[in-house]
């Protein structure tokens, strides 16, 4: 008797990022014959194999060698080909798009009033208009457009008429905690009725038109909020999407990836898609387009030169630049500052210690990110050495207490602290914000350790300072204290905590580093904190970096320069370049990739060259 069973069954993995492909009884060799032009292919069991989702729709021509596909006996999870007739339309759009890059879209702006119906209230902007109209001509889209543009309309805006026109009824937003003010603000002030938004806590609700999570918790959520989008038309926005850049190496990105396909729309905000180089890049447009973003990414990106790389990507995505805002130009400097001789004493000493530790590790990215926060807080304060972090640091800054041999050289430096312990960055940082102060000035002071946040917080006593940090209970009434209180002339804070989604520039327009790491992304995001859209033409906005002489602060500064002149040249915006190359200035008073760790290596063998 025939048996009738499907010859090749292909369907999602339990690992939702991946599909499995299960032979018929009798056929093992068949598949493992046709797993071989899979790269990611993996044998399960004799008669199984699983691939990434992202190879199958790259390789779809690979199961045409499959001997029985004429047979009418090839079966295909209904969720899964709906995302295979996906890719296969987004490669052709794609393709006509990346080939006349000049086209004009198919929806033009004088349309978007009529696809956004009489619900629509809030006003828009030019260069808004023009990138709904792009995104929406599109089937997915990516909008880069710099902090402070708008993304947040933007994006419900193109919610909004694919709801008006196309029917899709639900709408799952992902964006930090900070950012959920700005998206329940443009619901409320551009749709009449507002759409029912709800933060999610775990259970989706069956009645929210909206649901709004933030990227800690997306990992725990994938089940509940996975059947949430298939029941009802849906589409998904990743806001500050460079949060899952790891892509399925990162659980923010293993979450997204597997959320993705269930969204008949997809759409990512960021103003920073490349922080760390292409392979960034590559992992955004891979959620956009499975099968087709990384690759179109790679062959633009091929030949190195970015200008032609840019070129061939622009049509694939929107972006505001800071010259369209018409804002005022942004002063940057950065200040060297010398440090005493004890401090340098003690720096070397650490720089020879950990050359030690991190000879043959080279390859562990944990302990080299240690190390690379010890010598962070070295170049600030030896005196935040010998007592850690808190638990409030992110994850990736949380080290304890460094410990030093009491017959040490070093530990005999380190008793010596408390009667050098006032830092010079603190010295300058204090001279900086009292010169402000004088002039009636607001000042952002920025430090990526919360000890240092709250010792700055002593020095600066006189000015009433805000602190904002992760374990800050009443964050809220210290931003408005910042804001409102003429006695509070500055405010404290880390850009892990307070980088994203909150403006500062009607009140702020001087912002200090204390210290940076070799987040570019980061670094770029909470810049725009205090210069950003809506900024009077004469208010000058003033950015300083402070960097320790011969420390890890020089090869910071190194390495995010070459970032941002990456970033800046993929996006073809020379207000990023232009951020690479700080102006150098006297002093008046982790993300860690392969290019990082070189970085850091090279510093750590320094002494022994």
């Amino acid at each position: 008797m025939a048996d009738d069973s499907p010859s090749l069954t292909i369907g999602l993995a339990s690992e939702v990022t991946r599909a499995r492909l299960t032979a018929r009884p009798g056929l093992e060799r068949d598949l493992r014959r046709l797993a071989v032009g899979l790269r990611s292919s993996s044998q399960r069991t004799p008669g199984s194999v699983e691939v990434e989702i992202d190879d199958l729709l790259t390789n779809l021509g690979v199961l045409n060698r499959w001997p029985y596909k004429d047979d009418g006996q090839v079966a295909w999870d209904p969720q899964l080909q709906a995302l295979v007739v996906d890719s296969l339309q987004d490669a052709e759009t794609v393709s006509e798009r990346l080939d006349s890059p000049d086209a004009p879209p198919a929806v033009s702006e004088d349309a978007l009033p009529g696809l956004l119906g009489p619900a629509w209230t809030g006003g828009l902007t030019s260069f808004q208009r023009r990138d709904i109209a792009k995104l929406l001509s599109l089937r997915h889209g990516a909008n880069f457009s710099v902090p402070g543009a708008g993304k947040t309309r933007v994006g419900l805006a193109a919610f909004q008429a694919l709801r008006h026109t196309e029917g899709i009824e639900r709408l799952l937003i992902v964006a930090p905690k900070s950012a959920f003010g700005a998206w329940e603000y443009e619901n409320t002030e551009c749709l009449q009725p507002p759409l029912v938004m709800e933060v999610s806590d775990g259970v989706p609700s069956g009645t929210a038109d909206a649901l709004v999570v933030n990227y800690e918790r997306l990992p725990n959520l994938v089940s509940s909020l996975g059947r949430w989008l298939t029941e009802r038309p849906s589409m998904i926005i990743l806001d500050e999407a460079h949060r899952m850049k790891l892509g399925a190496e990162g659980a923010y990105g293993r979450a997204c990836l597997a959320l993705g396909p269930r969204a008949r729309r997809r759409l990512i905000l960021t103003g920073t898609p490349a922080p760390n180089g292409i392979r960034d890049l590559e992992n955004l447009f891979g959620f956009v387009w499975p099968g087709t973003g990384r690759q179109s990414v790679l062959r633009a990106v091929d030949g190195g030169d970015l200008a032609a790389a840019s070129h061939a990507l622009k049509p694939l995505f929107t972006r505001t630049t800071k010259g369209e805002l018409d804002l005022p130009p942004v002063d940057t400097s950065l200040r060297t500052i010398a440090l005493p001789p004890l401090h340098v004493e003690i720096y070397e000493a650490l720089l020879g210690q950990f050359s030690a530790r991190a000879a043959g590790a080279e390859g562990d990215f944990q302990a080299l990110g240690r190390i690379l926060v010890y010598m962070l807080m070295a170049a600030t304060s030896p005196a935040l050495l010998t007592v850690g972090t808190t638990r409030y640091e992110p994850l990736a800054y949380q080290v304890p207490p460094l410990a030093v041999p009491e017959r040490s050289s070093l530990y005999e430096l380190m008793q010596d602290l408390p009667a050098y312990e006032m830092s010079p960055k603190y010295q300058e940082v204090l001279a900086i914000v009292r010169e402000n102060a004088a002039q009636g000035r607001k000042t952002l002071v920025w430090s990526t350790f919360i000890r240092s946040l709250n010792t700055l917080q002593r020095i600066l006593g006189q000015f009433g300072p805000a602190l904002i940090h992760g374990g800050t209970p009443d964050r809220e009434d210290q931003i408005r204290r910042f804001r409102s209180d003429p006695d509070c002339m500055v405010l404290l804070s880390n850009p892990a905590t307070l980088g994203e989604g909150i403006s500062l520039h009607h009140e702020c327009h001087d912002a200090v580093y204390v210290d940076r790491d070799f987040a570019a992304g980061r670094f770029l995001q909470s810049l725009d904190r205090i210069h950003r859209l809506g900024l009077q033409h004469d208010v000058t906005t003033r950015i300083t970096v402070l960097a320790s002489e011969g420390t890890i602060d020089e090869v910071v500064a190194a390495r995010l320069a070459a970032k941002l002149t990456f970033m800046g040249g993929i996006l073809d915006d020379p207000a990023v370049q232009q951020l690479a190359d700080l102006d150098e200035e006297p002093a008046a008073g982790g993300g860690l990739d392969v290019g990082d760790l070189e970085a850091l290596m090279g510093h750590l063998r320094a002494p022994a060259s």
